[in-house]
């Protein structure tokens, strides 16, 4: 790549929410601010499965907020005497938000009702329902995220400008861009993470490993917004690597005319790297173009190997579901459903048209 898209990628690093590009450009945004209350960001998790009603495990539905995910999962390890690995969770989600979410306890001997009120008695959360399952409730048992989104608008035509940016984002999709969430309080996780990645950086291994998924996030945002760039965000090309929507199954795209049907369809979907010594390659002009991110990066497979970054994939273009706006009292409702991984505030920042979502 040449020195112009080093510094470019530098950028993006650096701050790897803020200075990749909107899909919608073209259409003039609403600006306004989010997060004011917790109420105004509602988030329910959509379970993977219902529990079955037996097993050694309880499974914990319910309703928080102002509390992060881990200071919950400590708080119920030390109600009920469990060490942290027995409390377990789908996923981690806001202190800012209005969360209903599922925790797994390892709880053999101790009635669900009894349970309910412990919790509810010593923290304030809203206890929804108790039941037991055979296993322990993991990171990823969970299909997605339903949002209710209060935006407070500074345009004096907001709701007309959204549902013009609403009806072209169902038509082309979203940049499943990694949120300003997953890069720290200050934003600089990824570069840390590069340190790490140069034999640099803390010793204690959980941090290492999350400042290193967080430079992998940004170099996905990087790829993804040179895909952007370049016009190719709503193309299907010789040699990506697609998913299949459904069924999650990767495959190489040999022939684009005939995949093309399905991808307008929304049924396959490219993806991008998340880079590992054994991630899977795509060919083509694909392969060139995440072979030349990673060599702007000055970043080596050996590199990867030595740090223990197996790498994936993930998707790249996301079609939000139920998606939709409305008037209410106090500001545009916005309502979607994403998949898991997925950041609802990727999607809201196409409406703001301010790179920084979470500070306004």
């Amino acid at each position: 790549m040449a020195d112009e898209k080093q510094s470019w990628l530098e950028e993006i690093i650096a701050h790897p929410a803020d200075t990749v590009p909107f899909i919608t450009a073209d259409l003039p945004g609403i600006g306004g601010e989010i997060k004011t209350i917790p109420a105004h960001f509602v988030v329910e998790e959509i379970p993977l499965y219902e529990p079955v009603g037996e097993g050694g495990h309880v499974y914990v539905r319910l309703t928080r907020e102002g509390w992060t995910t881990r200071a919950l999962q400590t708080e119920l390890a030390k109600l009920f005497d469990l060490r942290q690995v027995d409390v377990g969770c789908a996923g981690l989600k806001d202190k800012q938000a209005r969360v209903t979410q599922t925790f797994s306890l390892l709880l053999r001997n101790v009635d669900e009702a009894e349970v309910a009120g412990r919790i509810e008695g010593a923290l304030p959360v809203e206890v929804a329902w108790v039941q037991r399952h055979r296993n322990k409730l993991r990171v990823g048992h969970l299909l997605g995220n339903r949002f209710r989104i209060v935006l407070l608008p500074r345009a004096p035509d907001a709701m007309a400008r959204a549902q013009v940016i609403t009806q072209a984002l169902q038509v082309r999709g979203v940049p499943n861009y990694y949120g300003a969430q997953r890069f720290g309080i200050d934003g600089d996780n990824a570069l840390r993470g590069r340190e790490v990645l140069m034999g640099r950086g803390p010793r204690e291994r959980w941090l290492r490993r999350l400042l290193l998924s967080a430079y992998q996030s940004a170099l996905f945002n990087a790829w993804l917004a040179e895909r952007v760039r370049r016009g190719w965000f709503d193309r299907l090309l010789a040699g990506d690597v697609a998913k299949k929507t459904e069924t999650g199954g990767l495959f190489d795209v040999a022939d684009v005319t005939a995949e093309r049907p399905r991808f307008q369809r929304g049924e396959i979907t490219y993806t991008g790297p998340i880079y590992g010594s054994r991630m899977r390659w795509p060919g083509g002009e694909p392969g060139e173009l995440e072979r030349g991110i990673l060599e702007a990066a000055r970043v080596t497979t050996d590199m990867l190997r030595r740090a223990q970054l197996k790498g994936s994939r993930r998707t790249a273009r996301l079609f939000p579901r139920e998606l939709g706006v409305e008037r209410q009292s106090d500001g545009l409702l916005f309502t979607l459903a994403l998949p898991k991984g997925a950041y609802a505030t990727t999607v809201l920042r196409e409406f703001i048209k301010v790179s920084d979502v979470m500070s306004r």
